[in-house]
């Protein structure tokens, strides 16, 4: 093997433990600040969990997106699309649906995620998520 291919392979190794580091610590962690909310899904098995997710705003409706890669709550989510939320004390009841076509260029495009966040959870895909009151 060549010394470039192992110095690129090596950068590769490394920026994947960047990756895996900051994930598992976001996951661990969940830091809260304004705007973050706790939704809470259920498991086919019906357990329920919560995970700390950014509330976002298009179009006076509300949203959260799967920014990671670790995607459960997710998949959750549209498997049981009856989630609950939790903010400033108060729980409300809402049915997650999921966003496609127009309606994700425009929630993407008004809630931009900053390249060096992007760089730093390994590009994953971003999906959306419409919370509809119920």
């Amino acid at each position: 093997m060549s010394l470039v291919k192992k110095i690129l392979l090596i950068v590769l190794v490394v920026y994947i433990g960047i990756v895996v580091l900051f994930e598992s610590w976001l996951g661990y962690s969940q830091p809260q600040g304004e705007g973050m909310v706790t939704i809470n899904t259920t498991s086919d098995e019906g357990a329920t969990s919560g995970r700390v997710v950014s509330l976002l705003k298009s179009n006076e409706n509300l949203y959260i997106a799967r920014n990671h890669w670790p995607k459960r709550w997710y998949d959750q989510a549209l498997a049981n699309p009856k989630i609950t939320v939790e903010s400033a004390g108060t729980t409300t009841n809402y049915l997650a649906v999921p966003v496609t076509g127009e309606e994700y260029n425009r929630v993407d495009s008004d809630n931009p995620l900053p390249t060096f966040f992007r760089f730093l959870t390994g590009f994953p895909p971003r999906h959306f998520i419409r919370l509809d009151p119920r």
